[in-house]
């Protein structure tokens, strides 16, 4: 009986041992599962490498989804789903399932079974005992076996596009991004420090700036460009704290954000945590030199007042890096006052007060804006002698700056309201009875805010720009059906309650018509309404000082109703000009133009017939000298047409030899001689000299006497 239950323990034991056994060779880290490979053993395609804390993975990959096969050695998180985040060979992969890496030739490489290499070290190394290891922290490292773990080439040297904790920020470092979310080849956008600026960091789409982070000297901070404390951290190594950073990464995407991504240890799920640049005026110099960004907007891009678009074509169709241009170049001119406004680069020096700031700036014709700033103690002139990049609206923290324009730029005259934040309120807007017309006094501005807003009968609404020529400004208001652009075009008036009596009339509605070009997810049930505003009657006065903006006009009754600035005999009132012009029909301005018109069209056409006339008198010139050569000629023929005449020129001192001017006798081609001797016959040949044939020959035209001059023919030319 004891030994029945001895064999019987004994049994129950080895079943348990044969299970354990099982179940450890089945795990997946078990025998199959390694973190290197060495000289002798390689890694094929399906096959991988496993970080000895099984948080990283290494092997070969297939990131398309399309039949064509696409294999890429790479990097990644053990975690589904799949997160990438080193690519051996992203600008060249495999078309097959042949793939291997191994290590030959003192190299790591990528390789298939014809021996084509992919991607290789580029080391070299004539030594035996490499070895080639995937770390925990996602480093694949090259190691000897001799050198006590010296490190002789690493991944963290050569990243792709993600920063992992342990890698080194310096000024070589670079993150390139994928060309799209299947393709890893190196795509547009890199992330790397600043060469300008060592403590900064910049995003590069090509060439040109996508993103720059920003630090004034002068106090004021943007959020939106600071890189945080939290990242800063991230790339400082003297923390030594794996434990804290290890489950984050920055991926440089090919979005063109840079983004700081970080795992949840419970749910294995990553949360994106901070991105840059936050928003599209993020994006440095979004809208371009002198043109304003305001994210808040449905159309976040306008030019400061007096400037307009540079290429307006690209504008309108949402392409504003070009930026805008001063419409007058005059330096000629004074400042407009713009608050809360973010702008880069200022130069800065002390200054007494404000009044000092403002007059070196306009003494210096390059200096395009100022600021006046208090600092504890310390009171700062800031200066912008450069075009105004990057430039903000509605910015908490930011500068009041003061912007050189040209007046008559702007349209300022005495009845103009002031400009309220960055938008122009032109005649006849209104914003309160001193200024512009009262039947137009449908707008408010916020002096805190610097907000224009405009009062329709079903409420106000903010006014994101003005354009004073195509007299039409541009509202932002919720719609439930922001794309139904023909329902809003047919019903706009009625949504806002203006009638026919208004002096405001719909023309655009919705955001297809002005461009749809934020990406502020809050804006997406906003539509943007493009309202005009009819041709204003004449200007209400008190007295004839007051219409002194308004040439050719008296301030007379109208009536019953108010005094206006109505236009002198022989003018009427241009509601669209907005001034007296002539009662032909043309404005003053018009009527100057057309007298300077018809003044060059006048020398033009004096100069055109003084040019005839020349051309005219040459020719006959020309003819008259080709008539009295001619008879010359004639005349010299003449004179040889007797033998007397031909005696008198052979004896005259005018027939030498070392005469190198030759003398005035007939000149004949050879085939006009073919023709006279036709074609040296025999019937004309007269006899034979020492220097050939001598022919006779007979010119049509030429007198008896030259019709019978002897001419001789060398024997060479005859036998051509």
């Amino acid at each position: 009986m004891k030994r029945t239950s001895r064999w019987s323990v004994v049994h129950i034991l080895s079943v348990i041992l044969f299970c354990y056994t099982i179940l450890i060779l089945s795990s997946p880290h078990c025998c199959s599962a390694r973190d290197n490979i060495t000289i002798k053993s390689r890694l094929g395609y399906a096959q991988t490498l496993v970080s000895a804390g099984n948080r990283f993975e290494l092997g070969f990959f297939d990131p398309s989804r399309s039949s064509n096969v696409k294999r890429y050695v790479g990097i990644w998180y053990t975690t589904n789903p799949q997160t990438v985040v080193w690519v051996a060979n992203r600008g060249k992969p495999l078309s097959d399932n042949s793939g291997v890496l191994s290590i030959a030739g003192g190299d790591l490489k990528v390789s298939d079974d014809k021996g084509i290499v992919y991607w290789h070290t580029d080391l070299g190394l004539k030594r035996l005992n490499l070895v080639a290891k995937l770390e925990d922290t996602g480093n694949f490292v090259l190691l000897e076996y001799r050198s006590k773990g010296k490190i002789l080439w690493q991944s963290f040297d050569q990243p792709t596009d993600t920063f992992l904790y342990g890698m080194k920020m310096d000024e070589n470092f670079k993150l390139t991004s994928w060309t799209s979310k299947e393709d890893p080849a190196p795509g547009n956008f890199t992330f790397k420090k600043d060469p300008a600026e060592e403590s900064q960091f910049v995003v590069m789409e090509k060439i040109i700036t996508h993103w720059r982070s920003m630090e004034p000297e002068t106090g004021k901070i943007f959020e939106s460009d600071v890189m945080p404390s939290t990242i800063l951290n991230f790339f400082d190594l003297s923390n030594n704290r794996p434990e804290v950073y290890s489950d984050k990464r920055l991926v440089m995407s090919f979005t063109g954000d840079l983004q700081y991504w970080q795992l949840d240890i419970d749910t294995k799920n990553w949360s994106l945590m901070l991105w840059f640049p936050k928003d599209i005026c993020g994006v440095f110099n979004f809208c371009g030199n002198f043109g304003i960004c305001n994210s808040k907007n449905k159309l976040p891009c306008k030019c400061l007042p007096g400037f307009k678009p540079k290429l307006p074509e690209k504008w309108k169709a949402g392409i504003f890096s070009d930026g805008c241009s001063r419409k007058n170049t005059s330096c000629d001119n004074d400042f407009l006052s713009f608050k809360r406004m973010k702008v880069r680069n200022p130069d800065s020096f002390e200054a007494k007060d404000e009044k000092e700031c403002r007059e070196m700036c306009l003494s210096n014709c390059q200096c395009q804006a100022y600021s006046y700033v208090r600092q504890r103690d310390t009171v700062l002139c800031l200066t912008w002698t450069e075009d105004l990049k990057d430039l903000q609206d509605d910015q908490d923290g930011g500068y009041d700056v003061n912007v050189r324009v040209v007046l008559s730029d702007i349209g300022a005259t005495g009845r103009n309201c002031e400009t309220c934040g960055t938008n122009l309120v032109p005649y006849p807007l209104s914003t309160g009875p001193k200024c512009g017309d009262p039947m137009y006094a449908r707008f408010y501005c916020n002096n805190d805010t610097d907000h224009l807003s405009f009062n329709a009968p079903s409420g106000s609404y903010n006014v994101i720009s003005v354009d004073p020529e195509a007299r039409i400004f541009v509202i932002q208001m919720q719609s439930e059906k922001p794309d139904n652009c023909f329902f809003m075009k047919s019903s706009g008036s009625r949504i806002l309650q203006l009638n026919e009596s208004s002096q405001f009339n719909v023309t655009s509605w919705c955001s297809g018509d002005l461009g749809n070009f934020t990406t502020d997810s809050s804006l997406n049930d906003t539509v943007a309404v493009g309202i005009s505003w009819k041709p204003p009657l004449e200007p209400t006065c008190t007295s004839s000082a007051e219409c002194k903006d308004w040439p050719h006009s008296t301030c007379n009754k109208t009536g019953n109703g108010p005094k206006r600035c109505l236009c002198n005999a022989n003018f009427r009132w241009d509601g669209l000009a907005l001034n007296c012009t002539p009662e032909g029909g043309q404005s003053a301005e018009s009527f100057h133009s057309n007298k300077l018109l018809l003044l060059i069209l006048g020398l033009s056409l004096a100069t055109a017939m003084a040019l005839f006339c020349a051309v005219v008198s040459i020719c006959v010139w020309r003819r008259k000298v080709v008539k009295r050569r001619a008879k010359q000629r004639k005349a010299a023929l003449h004179r040889y047409d007797t033998e007397r005449g031909v005696k008198e020129l052979i004896d005259s001192n005018k027939f030498k030899e070392q005469d190198e001017t030759g003398i005035d006798v007939p000149f004949f081609d050879f085939e006009s001689i073919i023709a006279a001797t036709d074609n040296f016959s025999e019937e004309n040949k007269l006899g034979k000299g020492g220097f050939g044939p001598v022919y006779k020959v007979f010119f049509s035209g030429l007198s008896e006497l030259l019709s019978h001059l002897f001419l001789m023919v060398p024997l060479s030319l005859h036998r051509l």
